[in-house]
């Protein structure tokens, strides 16, 4: 099976769901990664883990609209092209 624009674009709708997907509560803080366990001083730079974490945050805000259409076409498409 040969890589195309479809399959790298499907991929990017999987991986941005996977994303939006993810629960801050339920599966983020069983492994150390919520936001109440960042302790951060003032003037520091921001960590890899808190970089990781807003990059999320701002996926999850940005991508919610988004990527309700991209995956209403896709689903359209796959019907119609089977």
């Amino acid at each position: 099976m040969a890589i195309t624009l479809w399959n790298l674009f499907e991929a990017s709708i999987l991986f941005l769901n996977a994303i939006c997907v993810l629960h801050e509560e339920r599966f983020l803080a069983k492994i150390g990664w919520s936001t109440t366990n960042m302790n951060q001083g003032f003037g520091e730079p921001p960590s890899v883990k808190s970089n990781i974490l807003n990059l999320i945050r701002s996926i999850r805000t940005v991508m919610r609209i988004p990527l309700i259409v991209l995956n209403t076409l896709t689903i359209l498409i796959k019907v119609i092209l089977g």
